[in-house]
Order: C-alpha cells, then sequence, then structure tokens
C-alpha cells in the first residue's frame, strides 16, 4: 500500500470506529489532517512535483469535496499538465464552493480566454467587475476580449469607464486610437492623438502622428511631428526611421543617410532592430543604388557593428550585405567572427561554413567543418560538408574515406548511412572499381530497397556494361514510380528499355522527360534522338542531337558529333 493509499485508509477507519460521542472532535482531527496535506501538496507544487501534489489533493477532495482550496490547486496542477479542460472543471468547483474569492474566478477567466472560450471568458469578467468595480486590470481585459470578439463599441465603452475612473491616459488613449483606426474613422482617431498630445505630449505619440500623416499630399507636416518627437528623445528610433523614409520618398539621400547613421550609431536603440533594418536595406538594394551609395553604405554597416561587435545579428547583417556585394572575404571575416564569438551556435558555424563553400576555400573549409563536427558531434551536416570540399578538391579516396567516417559514426540513422554509402558508390565508379561500387549500393539497398539516387544509379551503371539488364529495369522502374517526374529517372528507364529493345515503350518516357528538365541535358536529348532514330523517325531524330550538340559545351559526349553525323548520313539526313 502506497503512502497515499495508507492516508486515505486512516482518515476511512477513523471515520468509522469514531465513537458517536466523539464524532465533533474526530471531524476536527480530520479537518487539521486535510490541512496538513494541503500545505504538503501546495510545497509539492511549487517544487515542480506535480504528480505528488495531485495525490495529495486527492486525497483532501475524496474526504473533503468541500474544501475549495484543494480545488483550487488541483486546478493549478492540471494547468501544468496541459489539461485545460480538468482545470476548468476544478476552477468551476472551487468558484462555486467560494463565490467570493476573486483570485478564483480570475484564474478562471483568464483560462477560459486562453483556450477561446471568450464568452465564458466576458462572463466571469464582468460578474467579477460587479463586485470590484475599482479593479482595474478586468477592464483591461475585457478590453482585450471585447477587441478579440470584434465588439469594438463595447470597447470605446470600456474605455469611456476607464478614463471617468482614473482619467485619460496614454494606454487608454492609445488604444481608442487603434480601434478608431480599425473601424476606418481616421480623422477621429488622428484627433485622439492630437487630444492627448496637448496633454501628455511623448515621443511615441508624435511619430503616430507622423506616421499618419506621412500619406498626406505635403510631408513637411509628418516631418515636424519627427522632428518634435526627436526633440523630447533624440534617439528615438521610430521617428528617426519615419524621418529617413521622408527623405528617402523626396530622393534626397543626403538625410536619409544621415539620419540612419543616427539610428545605427545610437547605443539606446536594441541591436536586433537595427540589423532587421539594415539587413531589409540590403534585401531591397539593387546595383545602381549600390554604386552610387557604396561608401554611405559601408559607414553604415561598419557603424552598426561599431556600435555592437559582439551582436550576432548585426555581424549577420554585415556579412550578408558585403557577401552580396561582392566582397566575399569581408563578409565572410563577419560571418568567422560571429561563429567564434558564438562557438555553441550551430547558425553561426553553418553560415560561416556555407559562405566558404560558395566561395569555394575548400582547405579552409575542411578545418571549418571539423571544428563544428566537435562542436555538434550529432550533426552529419558538418561532415558532409567536407565530404563535398575533398569531391570539389576531386580526392575521391578522401571523399570515400569521410564518407565511411560519417557511415560508422552515425550507424543508427539508416538515412545518413544511406546516403553516405551511396556517395562511396558513386566515387569507387567514377574509380572505374566497378566491384567496389556495386558492392556499395548493395549495402545502401539492403538498408533502403527504395532509395530512389542508388537505385537510378546502380541502374545506369549495369546498363552501361549491357550487363543484367533485367535488374536494372526493375531497379529503374521503382524511382519512375516514386518521381514520374523526375528527368533523370525517366532517362534511365527509358534509356535501359531501349537497351532491351523496346524502343517504343522507352518514347514516352522520353517525351515526359522533355517537359520536366530533360532539354537542358545534352545526355537525355542525345539518348531521346536514339530512341527515335531506332523507331526510324530520322528527322525528329536530327532535331534532337542538333540540339544534344548546341547543349554538349564541356564535351561530356566525346564522340557525339561523329556517332550522330554517321547515322544520319546512312539515312540521307
Amino acid at each position: 500500500m502506497n503512502k497515499t493509499a495508507l492516508i486515505l485508509y486512516i482518515l476511512m477507519v477513523l471515520t468509522l470506529s469514531a465513537p458517536f460521542s466523539r464524532a465533533q472532535g474526530r471531524v476536527s482531527s480530520l479537518k487539521d489532517t486535510a490541512e496538513s496535506l494541503l500545505v504538503d501538496a501546495v510545497q509539492e507544487y511549487d517544487a515542480g512535483n506535480t504528480e505528488a501534489a495531485l495525490a495529495r489533493l486527492s486525497v483532501i477532495t475524496e474526504a473533503f469535496p468541500d474544501n475549495d482550496a484543494a480545488h483550487y490547486y488541483t486546478a493549478l496542477c492540471r494547468i501544468r499538465q496541459n489539461d485545460a479542460g480538468a482545470a476548468v472543471k476544478e476552477l468551476v468547483e472551487a468558484s462555486r464552493l467560494d463565490p467570493a474569492n476573486y483570485w478564483y474566478k480570475d484564474r478562471l477567466a483568464t483560462l477560459y480566454a486562453m483556450t477561446g472560450q471568450d464568452d465564458a471568458a466576458v462572463e466571469v469578467y464582468e460578474s467579477l467587475l460587479k463586485d470590484h468595480p475599482r479593479k482595474t486590470e478586468l477592464y483591461y481585459s475585457l478590453v482585450n476580449l471585447y477587441a478579440r470578439q470584434n465588439r469594438l463599441e463595447k470597447v470605446i465603452e470600456t474605455l469611456d469607464e476607464i478614463e471617468t475612473m482614473m482619467g485619460r491616459d496614454e494606454q487608454t488613449a492609445l488604444a481608442r486610437y487603434d480601434i478608431l483606426m480599425h473601424q476606418d474613422k481616421a480623422e477621429e482617431a488622428f484627433k485622439v492623438l492630437e487630444d492627448l498630445n496637448e496633454e501628455m505630449p511623448s515621443p511615441q505619440t508624435l511619430t503616430m502622428m507622423g506616421d499618419a500623416s506621412i500619406a498626406g499630399p505635403d510631408d513637411s507636416l509628418a516631418m515636424a511631428y519627427y522632428d518634435q518627437a526627436l526633440a523630447l528623445d533624440s534617439e528615438y528610433a521610430p521617428a528617426l526611421l519615419g524621418k529617413s523614409e521622408i527623405y528617402r520618398m523626396r530622393r534626397s539621400f543626403g538625410g536619409f543617410f544621415e539620419t540612419l547613421s543616427r539610428f545605427v550609431g545610437s547605443p539606446s536603440v536594441p541591436a536586433r532592430m537595427k540589423s532587421q533594418y539594415l539587413t531589409e536595406l540590403t534585401d531591397r538594394m539593387d546595383g545602381r543604388f549600390f554604386q552610387n551609395y557604396r561608401p554611405q553604405l559601408d559607414t553604415l554597416f561598419e557603424t552598426g557593428v561599431r556600435t555592437h561587435p559582439a551582436d550576432s545579428s548585426m555581424l549577420l547583417a554585415a556579412g550578408t550585405y558585403y557577401y552580396r556585394s561582392d566582397r566575399r572575404d569581408r563578409g565572410i571575416g563577419f560571418f568567422k567572427a560571429n561563429s567564434d564569438n558564438y562557438p555553441d551556435d550551430f547558425n553561426a558555424r553553418a553560415m560561416y561554413i556555407q559562405s566558404l563553400s560558395y566561395n569555394e576555400d575548400w582547405d579552409t573549409l575542411l578545418t571549418a567543418s571539423e571544428e563544428a563536427y566537435k562542436a555538434f558531434p550529432d550533426e552529419p551536416a558538418f561532415l558532409n560538408m567536407r565530404v563535398m570540399a575533398y569531391y570539389n578538391m576531386e580526392d575521391l579516396p578522401a571523399v570515400i574515406a569521410e564518407c565511411t567516417r560519417m557511415a560508422e559514426a552515425f550507424k543508427g540513422n539508416p538515412d545518413v548511412v544511406v546516403q553516405a554509402l551511396s556517395t562511396i558508390g558513386d566515387c569507387y565508379h567514377q574509380m572505374d572499381n566497378e566491384k567496389e561500387a556495386f558492392k556499395a549500393y548493395e549495402k545502401a539497398l539492403r538498408i533502403n530497397p527504395n532509395y530512389a539516387p542508388v537505385l537510378n544509379n546502380y541502374a545506369y551503371f549495369l546498363c552501361i556494361t549491357g550487363r543484367k539488364l533485367a535488374k536494372a529495369a526493375a531497379m529503374s522502374k521503382l524511382t519512375v514510380e516514386q518521381e514520374p517526374d523526375n528527368a533523370t529517372y525517366l532517362d534511365t528507364y527509358g534509356w535501359i528499355l531501349h537497351l532491351q529493345k523496346k524502343s517504343q515503350e522507352a518514347k514516352p518516357y522520353f517525351k515526359h522527360a522533355m517537359l520536366y528538365g530533360g532539354k537542358d541535358s545534352a545526355t537525355i536529348l542525345d539518348h531521346y534522338a536514339e530512341v527515335l532514330y531506332a523507331l526510324g523517325e530520322y528527322d525528329l531524330a536530327k532535331v534532337y542531337w542538333d540540339h544534344a550538340l548546341k547543349k554538349d559545351t564541356e564535351n561530356e559526349i566525346p564522340d557525339l558529333a561523329q556517332r550522330s553525323g554517321e547515322k544520319l548520313k546512312a539515312v540521307g539526313k
């Protein structure tokens, strides 16, 4: 018998065995025990031991179902367990037992609102407001709920009640402004800002007045409001951005960059706000704008980094800017600084390594990826980057060694292992080691018999040898069934059918491949021409051979011109 059951059993025994003459004393004793259990339950709850708290609370609610506090704390436990339905039930019961308890009802209303039961939440808050008309937080809770229900007139009515009780403040005025704007009452809304500014001028209110005026026929009024806001707070970021936007629309870029420099150089403006704006500026930047204002743009980003030298978002913004403006070394320098500053940040490491790959700095990429893998040994991505580096360095034995390492390190992850084996097979094939290539493919397919890249490559390499065409066709057919619009897979299957003397069956696969990128591949065009030639469609075969010759700029098919020329000459084309 566990401790909770034992306590319940003792309570039952005490209740049943107490003589009638001493019943009142026993009940009192039992209540004392229940109160002690409640204290224990609260302590368990505060310590985060939800299950232990619930065990004690259930004893109390079974023995004394009218204990409102036990129901309340049971509700809190259920909330912690994300069981909103059970929590609502317990809070309703606690409120029924003690209808005057403000906190029971307040928590119930909050839970209703969090679970989307807005009508129930409004009902509870409105009942609380009748009993507690001076509690301002109830008014604001109702304002939010009325707004969510789109009961805008009730919002205005509640705001009136707040201002009647406490007077106007910035919070109620701005809430009223938002509602009026939502109702398309722009003039009334602006009047709210004007009245608020007369009573209590602030940079926020003046900036909102500037924002509201910026679309007007004369932007000088908006500029005046921004200047007034900055007179109150010279570093108020929204006013600086609003002012810079007016300069941009006027194409007055001297004022634009001067204002942005104040924004970027201000220590009081959050770094993330600056980096977000600068990133958006980079995204919108065209080549002509960059060429005309490159020094000013450089100054903005350098100022941002100088003001926040260790901020990750600023370093990333600067790195992206320089990288996109074809100063990759400078951009990579910022990415490296960010990676060095935050070695435990996966994204910081990944951005630096990715920039190295784009810059084709394979030696540095190898070192950086190895360091990143040591920091994140559960991430195969960094070993993959080493594989890519070695492949681009044309060091196929190193690629095989790295893939073998990856397969061993992630042997519990079949997807990673299959991908590694696939690459090993491809490398061995490039090294003319057919035996080892096919062995790697067979291992991969034992793990995942439907892995399309291996099925396709294995099938294609088999058909090149002219052996086991039936096996090759079966594997290739699986890839086409999985990805019916993949031009490479369609080409492999169609070519195998052609080699099996089934050119008529092959033709539809090549026609389909032409619709999904096949026209961009000299090999696929050549294969299709061969199929058409075999079917006696010589004119069409000539068209596709001509296309193939134009696409074969890298001389991928050394005998293409001679072979196609001889075949067409043989049929008088």
